[in-house]
């Protein structure tokens, strides 16, 4: 690809540092990860990083830590550097070969000084690699033209667990009367899982009259992070004193939980939690010890599903996809015709809305390797959540 490699073979690589992920970091003060030549990459809150090689003078192989008590996932990757000029980086350790690198999408770049930007296709590349074991890697070049700068590269735009509370704390000290936000349950790491009621101040109680309630679930995968910019930017419109969301507070009731996921978000992993779980794939065999956040969450459908005068008429789970592009959507097939073409409707609206949306990409589907997804167990169709809801996984990828 043009760029000199001076290994003389993988034996040859000097490895700088390999860091070991197994303790809690406590603390949002960022930690030198490795240190060479002066050279210096540190790790902070959703930060990724776990080994560095020396390959020569200007280059250097990168190696993606694997989620925290799960080494499939090695996909996400946030670090910072400082201190250099020149250098190449290569990307040599991802797990899932298809993604949006292969369609020309590339890293994002910012620094103290500059906002944040994709960097330009001409100095990155996405190829097999002989010296890889025939792996696809990702290799960039990059000047850093400021020396007093600090530099920062991600996989996608990073949004951080402490982003997420200094948001929420910005709105709940405007003290909206049509804002009210809880603590629902604390992870296995003691972070915050909030829950965001949005409606007019006279629905605020439930079950006092004829109510309809959305559920609204985002980043249950870390690595996803476009999906807190857009519940973030749904959480701002719906609070705003524009004219539609004023008449959709007068009208329903929006639950909101904004990060589903808090320890994995601030670890820095691609899909799962602290433990190693996928939280996506586990709704249908829920531990109160191992997924708190899941049977909070799971808790509160059921007792809103119960509450009479309540139609719980609407769950969207926000997601982000790694390898399709557009807006889209996933959802359930069902034997009544009348249940599908209520739960159509969503989508149809969003197609009509979205210059984003790609009808192509939205599918519907029994998959049985879905089981343990929260569109699949809120579907009526295994008697957990009511038969009137409508379950839908929006994914949502632009950024």
């Amino acid at each position: 690809m043009g760029f000199p490699r001076g290994r003389g073979g993988d034996s040859h690589a000097l490895t700088v540092m390999v860091v070991v992920v197994a303790c809690v970091v406590a603390s949002d003060r960022p930690m030198t990860l490795w240190s060479f030549f002066g050279v210096e990459v540190k790790r902070l809150d959703v930060r990724n990083l776990g080994r560095v090689d020396l390959i020569s003078e200007f280059e250097y192989d990168l190696f993606i830590r694997p989620d925290t008590c799960n080494p499939r996932f090695r996909i996400w990757f946030n670090f910072i550097v400082d201190n250099i000029r020149r250098v190449i980086f290569n990307i040599v350790n991802f797990s899932k070969h298809k993604n949006l690198f292969r369609e020309g999408m590339t890293p994002l770049v910012k620094s103290t000084s500059r906002p944040k930007q994709r960097m330009p296709n001409k100095y990155v590349y996405y190829y097999r690699s002989p010296q890889h074991q025939n792996h696809y890697v990702l290799s960039f070049a990059f000047a850093f033209d400021r020396e007093e700068d600090v530099y920062q590269f991600a996989f996608s735009y990073p949004y951080s667990y402490s982003k997420c509370q200094v948001h929420l704390d910005l709105l709940e000290k405007r003290q909206f009367p049509h804002f009210h936000r809880e603590l629902l349950a604390t992870t296995v790491q003691q972070r915050r899982l909030d829950l965001v009621t949005i409606t007019h101040p006279n629905n605020m109680t439930l079950g006092s009259k004829k109510q309809h309630v959305v559920v609204i679930l985002s980043r249950i995968h870390p690595g996803e992070s476009p999906a807190s910019y857009v519940c973030q930017g749904l959480i701002d419109f719906l609070v705003s004193s524009h004219p539609i969301a004023q008449v959709l507070r007068d009208h329903v009731v929006f639950k909101i939980i904004p990060m589903m996921n808090p320890d994995g978000v601030y670890l820095g992993n691609y899909r799962s939690t602290l433990m190693g779980f996928d939280l996506n794939r586990t709704w249908h065999q829920i531990s109160r010890w191992a997924h708190p956040t899941l049977h909070a969450v799971h808790t509160m459908l059921t007792e809103l599903d119960q509450i009479k005068d309540v139609e719980l008429d609407f769950v969207l789970d926000l997601h982000a996809h790694s390898s399709l592009l557009g807006v889209f959507v996933y959802g359930n097939t069902y034997d009544d015709v009348y249940r599908y073409e209520r739960h159509i409707v969503f989508p149809k609206l969003l197609s009509q809305n979205a210059e984003d949306y790609v009808a192509s990409n939205t599918m519907y589907n029994r998959d049985l390797n879905k089981a343990g997804t929260t569109r699949r167990v809120c579907d009526g169709r295994v008697e957990i959540i009511g038969k009137n809801i409508s379950i839908i996984d929006t994914i949502v990828i632009r950024d």
